[in-house]
């Protein structure tokens, strides 16, 4: 075990503490991104691209490069980074690791992703090929057939067997890298939704028995619960149901945060945004269309028809809190007709094109018709 070091913010004196971050699909574009992008902006790396020189930076990180206002001064309102508001850690001291159930280290996996510059992979391939995810849960049912090909990286054994090796190695983890805090990111394939069967997933007691017996308990969850019983926050970035009943009661049993049902990071979260607005002025949205096209491993994987339907949920239901906050525009259980379409086209690569058509009623008959079009790279998680 390698000897603790404290580390500690001059500008508050407090201690900050030493953040470790398991990514489940490490080996992914997003993992790959994330990894890669820390350790440039860590080395302050520069590269070349046909457009010039670009700079390592944090934009589009809401912690790292948003403002926030405290209020007016005489000189007018005064803003402050967001970061300096309270202590937290900084991205360049988070210690990475993670599963993948393909075997290539990062360097390979990030350039299998086809995201980052070639001049800048080749400054960070002799710091990724170091990195190497530890084997992850394959269970093929539950995601697409195509990601077969990359199951080569696999954990052996029972449901319960697998679980205490995700345990195990939360707990080596922790050991080997002196972090004070483990934090669980889901950013593996999007999964088929879980049947929630009543005595089988439907309380904690039900979804450990479950487990032991083998029964229907996704990958996900799986990783839930090896996260829950270690202690360690679980974050789902993925549109499928991970977080079952028995799976948010144990987590409130050992006082656990979970959260999260998706990144919502692209259209997602313009419709969101968007939505908000329409509604919140009054204008009562009848109805949304929603198209992509998009050429990576999630578009291939989101091309199977079980995948695709969990993120055709998650894409829907972002419109039902703003809904059901005006009861003036819309009734009972009156929703606007939604449509989503997602077509894997893999020349596009990870540049997914997302095109929206927002259609609302007026005033006294009218109506008003947005069309956004947009492209969202892996950058955007």
């Amino acid at each position: 075990v390698k000897p603790c070091s404290t580390k500690f913010t001059f500008r508050t004196q407090r201690k900050v503490p030493r953040l470790g971050v398991m990514l489940v699909g490490w080996g992914g574009n997003n993992g790959t991104t994330v990894t890669a992008a820390i350790l440039a902006n860590k080395m302050g790396l520069s590269w070349n691209t046909k457009t010039g020189i670009k700079h390592a930076n944090y934009y589009g990180s809401f912690l790292q490069s948003s403002t926030a206002c405290l209020g007016s001064g005489p000189n007018g309102d005064v803003y402050v980074p967001f970061r300096d508001l309270l202590p937290m850690v900084h991205p360049n001291d988070i210690v990475f690791d993670g599963w993948d159930i393909s075997s290539l280290n990062m360097a390979q996996a990030m350039e299998r992703a086809q995201v980052l510059d070639w001049q800048l992979q080749e400054q960070l391939r002799p710091h990724m090929e170091q990195m190497k995810p530890r084997p992850s849960i394959y269970i093929p049912e539950f995601i697409a057939a195509n990601q077969e090909g990359r199951a080569d990286h696999v954990i052996d054994g029972t449901k319960a067997e697998q679980v205490e090796k995700i345990r195990k190695d939360i707990h080596d983890f922790k050991m080997q890298s002196c972090v004070d805090k483990v934090i669980v990111l889901w950013t593996a394939n999007t999964e088929r939704f879980c049947d929630v069967t009543p005595g089988v997933n439907d309380t904690a007691e039900n979804l450990l028995k479950a487990i032991e017996k083998g029964l229907e308990v996704s990958p996900s969850t799986l990783f839930a619960v090896a996260s829950i019983l270690e202690g360690c926050a679980y974050i789902n970035g993925s549109p499928q149901n991970t977080f079952v009943p028995g799976a948010i009661e144990l987590a409130i049993k050992h006082n656990v945060f979970i959260g999260g049902d998706d990144f919502k990071s692209g259209q997602t979260k313009i419709k969101s945004v968007l939505v908000d607005f329409l509604i919140s002025a009054g204008l009562k949205t009848v109805s949304i269309v929603s198209y992509n096209h998009l050429g990576n491993n999630d578009g291939k994987n989101l091309s199977a028809p079980q995948q695709f339907r969990s993120k055709e949920i998650s894409k829907s239901n972002v419109v039902d809190d703003m809904v059901e906050s005006n009861p003036i525009l819309y009734g009972p259980r009156e929703k606007p007709d939604h449509c989503v379409v997602i077509k894997y086209v893999p020349y596009v690569g990870d540049s997914k094109r997302a095109m929206d058509e927002y259609t609302s009623e007026i005033m006294m008959g009218g109506t008003n018709t947005i069309v956004l079009h947009n492209t969202c790279e892996v950058w955007h998680s």
